[in-house]
């Protein structure tokens, strides 16, 4: 067939064991790590800077939203084109692209003079991030040996969940210690380093090298981008608004149409035949769901400390420490176990501890509660993390042929991050419709609600889970496949 030939360019994505025993295994995941860790970390690194923004650009509160929500926005949408880009161009060199882009717009995020300016540069940090999370995935999946995946992924899925859940505690650090302009000019020796690494350490791959679905990108594209945009600005504007319909129902409109479309193509962006597989269909499912419950409530949690219990940008980063540093080690465990118990169980494990967690603190919450009485709730809601997110990731590709690697992981990373913008936005809607206020006397009581709403849906992750096949290989032996 004229179409398999066509997808074996001269450098393939998989390398011999032999090639990557010892040191070179871990500097390959290092190479495809860290450009993760620095995008992931920008989604919220400049939460715990807004106050300092506001003051010294003379930001709107619209403003101030926006400097988290364009980067969020244009990463979500512009993913699924990076993807396609890297499948036929070489995904080494699209994600290597994306760093410089990155690592070029952190720059001018740190130069920014004006709320306007600032916030076109992180729409177009979230422009280079989409290249970054679903090709160092594919990347790294086609640069290691079977044997090694799951262990593997562990480390990369807990780098990518220690730089979305550090975030706050590096920008409150850097603002305190330093200035708002660090945080962005952090990144630039990080991007320089990550494309070195890479240009060293990872291999070229590809995927179908055939014609681009352009109408397909362009569905795509809008109705993602209509989907969040709604999202993004129901909270200040209302669900109910004008703007806030048409933007909702373009972006829904869209991605029907997309749906459509796709099944008629012979090269299609987003194969439907991808669905079919229960691995995939109930991990996406599950991610989404996850990213509502944990994503909005974490949100919330740092904003307690500081807004009713007084504590600094930095200590509130520090108290919330049980929670995010700990997938740092329990994520690397969880790509061990993989193989073993299957990536079902330690799903549902993680998943309960953080139900159980989000539960505990909605119950403890209150203006006075001591630390010491929700630690273990933070420690729970770190271990869930760490048992949920490479698991995840590794049941997302578990029964994917290697061409079909980077739409896998582009397709979980686009709906992960939608889930995120829609965590960020029901959660607070939750808490504002309880009358809660971003005051020390009007926040608590508010925000029992609202976790209990994270609750839920960690609750329907749960259920969810249930569907993936269960058994070893659904975490290990399938991903030799």
């Amino acid at each position: 067939m004229t179409t398999a030939r066509r997808e074996t360019p001269p450098q393939t994505a998989e390398a011999p064991p032999s090639r990557l025993a010892g040191t070179r295994t871990w500097v390959v995941i290092l190479a495809a790590s860290l450009p993760v860790f620095m995008a992931t970390l920008d989604n919220l690194v400049v939460t715990n800077a807004l106050p300092v923004l506001q003051r010294e650009l003379g930001a709107s509160v619209s403003q101030l939203q926006w400097f988290i929500n364009a980067y969020a926005l244009s990463f979500a949408t512009f993913i699924l084109l990076a993807v396609a880009l890297g499948d036929r161009l070489g995904r080494r060199r699209v994600f290597v692209t994306g760093i410089a882009v990155f690592t070029a717009a952190s720059a001018l995020c740190a130069v920014a003079t004006s709320p306007e300016t600032l916030i076109a540069a992180r729409a177009l940090q979230g422009i280079g991030g989409a290249a970054l999370m679903p090709l160092s995935l594919a990347i790294l999946v086609g640069s290691v040996s079977p044997k090694l995946r799951p262990f593997s992924i562990g480390i990369w899925g807990g780098v990518a969940g220690l730089g979305v859940a550090v975030g706050p505690l590096v920008g409150g650090a850097i603002v305190q210690g330093m200035s708002w302009n660090a945080i962005f000019w952090l990144n630039v020796p990080v991007g320089l380093v990550a494309i070195s690494l890479v240009c060293r350490a990872l291999l070229e791959s590809y995927g179908a090298r055939v014609r681009l679905d352009i109408l397909g990108l362009v569905l795509a594209g809008l109705g993602v981008f209509g989907l969040v945009y709604g999202i993004i600005n129901a909270p200040g504007g209302g669900w109910d608004t004008m703007g806030v319909r048409v933007t909702l129902s373009a972006g829904v409109l869209s991605l029907l149409i997309f749906v459509w479309w796709e099944g008629i193509p012979t090269h299609p962006l987003l194969p439907l035949r991808l669905f079919r597989d229960r691995s995939f269909s109930a991990s996406i499912s599950l991610g989404v769901a996850f990213s509502i419950g944990v994503f909005g409530s974490i949100f919330l949690v740092v904003q307690f400390f500081q807004v009713v219990q007084g504590y600094s940008p930095l200590m509130a980063g520090v108290l919330s420490m049980p929670w995010t540093m700990a997938p740092l080690v329990i994520s690397p465990l969880a790509g061990f176990l993989a193989p073993r118990f299957g990536t079902r169980a330690l799903l549902l494990v993680g998943l309960s501890a953080q139900a159980c967690g989000l539960a505990w603190i909605a119950i403890a919450m209150s203006p006075t509660v001591p630390y010491s009485h929700i630690v273990v709730a933070f420690a729970l809601e770190g271990l869930g993390m760490g048992l949920v997110v490479p698991p995840a990731a590794t049941a997302v590709l578990a029964n994917m042929s290697p061409r079909d690697h980077a739409k896998a992981s582009g397709a979980n990373s686009t709906l992960r991050e939608v889930g995120v913008a829609l965590g960020i936005a029901i959660v607070p809607a939750v808490f504002t419709a309880s009358g809660g206020r971003f005051t020390p006397t009007e926040f608590a009581d508010a925000a029992v609600p609202s976790l209990w709403t994270g609750v839920a849906f960690v609750v329907a992750a749960i259920v969810i889970a249930t569907r993936l096949p269960a058994g070893r290989g659904a975490g290990g032996a399938a991903a030799e496949r």
